[in-house]
């Protein structure tokens, strides 16, 4: 038989012990809802400030279980889906091996220029005039840029040249230099400077240049020296309208050339400072006006004339035409402006074979 006392004791010390839990239990609870009600308090005092940081974290949560574990569980959903690609692998190893054995090797040359002068190094035999055919540039450019008496200048094995990736001039820009001041310079439109794709500018609306930096100017002339082989000049161009012809296209606008076609500036530039309207080269339907992207096109008109050739007429400081309309060769359809990447008035023209850009002075009579 168990004693009264003891009884008693054991359940003394039960209710004891219960009580002390429930102040613990409690005493936890209350730590837990306070430093909730602190939490919640200063989240919602400064809400935003940690939204983002949570949510990234998720994302990035989300992103690695997708990455490590969804393959697994396609696969293991999926068993075929793995033989497959094993056998796709397998065959596509096959299909390679047997091709490159018998496949020849093409290099494909992109038409695009280098952006930086290389450094080239004279072998025997090499003279300035091979050196300039090689690289598609003019003999004064070598010439200038390697400040040598003239082009037959006697180079030695090892003597190292650099050579511009383009004909022209490297200059480094001064203090009070502007893109005009160095074109003017140079003897070349300002326009040209800012169509090589490699030039840079602090501001590309102003063309601001920054103190130390290099650019290149395309078809540039050395100030004071006489050229030792025949470079491109601005040359007159009749009125629009003047020629006419079935499959020829006339000349958009009277001026003068101030750019030509080159790999990075695929068509042909007229100023004129009396801003004349402009002229459909050739009859066709205006499919584009106004200041699409690209941007630097400005407001332009492009015309398919039906025959897989598409005209362009950039840089317009008004377009007279609109999509759909019908145009005849010789019809003013806007005029000549300087929106756009532009540094002057002038007319950016192309034309397009099967959109295809192509060297505008092979069609215009």
């Amino acid at each position: 038989m168990r004693s009264p006392s003891l009884v008693k004791d054991l359940s003394q010390f039960a209710g004891c012990f219960l009580n002390y839990f429930k102040k613990k239990l409690f005493g936890a609870l209350w730590s837990f809802e306070s430093s909730k009600s602190k939490l919640a308090t200063q989240l919602y005092q400064k809400r935003g400030k940690y939204t983002r940081p949570f949510i990234h974290s998720g994302m990035v949560v989300l992103m690695i279980a997708a990455v490590t574990l969804g393959p697994i569980l396609i696969s293991e959903t999926n068993p075929s889906l793995q033989q497959d690609f094993w056998q796709e692998a397998q065959a596509s190893a096959s299909v390679f091996s047997a091709v490159s054995q018998t496949a020849s090797t093409y290099t494909f040359i992109s038409e695009k220029p280098r952006a930086e002068a290389i450094e080239y190094e004279v072998r025997a035999g090499d003279t300035v005039s091979n050196i300039a055919q090689r690289y598609d540039i003019s003999v004064d450019t070598i010439v200038w840029e390697n400040n040598l008496v003239s082009a037959q200048a006697k180079i030695k094995p090892g003597q190292i040249l650099r050579v511009l990736p383009v004909t022209g001039v490297a200059h480094q820009v001064k203090r009070g230099e502007t893109v005009y001041s160095i074109a003017k310079r140079y003897d070349i439109s300002a326009q040209a400077v800012v169509d090589w794709p490699y030039n840079t500018f602090t501001n590309d609306e102003t063309f601001a240049l920054a103190v130390g930096q290099m650019l290149i100017v395309p078809d540039g002339v050395m100030p004071k020296k006489q050229p030792a082989a025949p470079r491109y000049v601005a040359q007159v161009v009749p009125p629009a309208g003047t020629a006419a012809g079935t499959g020829q296209f006339v000349w958009p606008v009277g001026g003068r050339i101030t750019q030509w076609y080159r790999a990075w500036h695929r068509g042909i530039d007229i100023a004129n400072k009396s801003l004349p309207g402009i002229a459909a080269a050739d009859t066709g339907t205006v499919i584009v006006t106004g200041w699409p992207q690209p941007w630097a096109y400005g407001n332009r008109v492009m015309i398919d004339h039906h025959n897989g050739y598409v005209t362009l007429y950039a840089h317009l400081s008004e377009v007279y035409v609109s999509p759909g309309q019908e145009v005849t060769r010789g019809q003013v359809i806007g005029q000549m402006g300087s929106t756009g990447r532009s540094t002057g008035p002038h007319l950016h023209f192309e034309i397009r074979q099967n959109g295809a850009a192509i060297d505008p002075m092979g069609f215009l009579k």
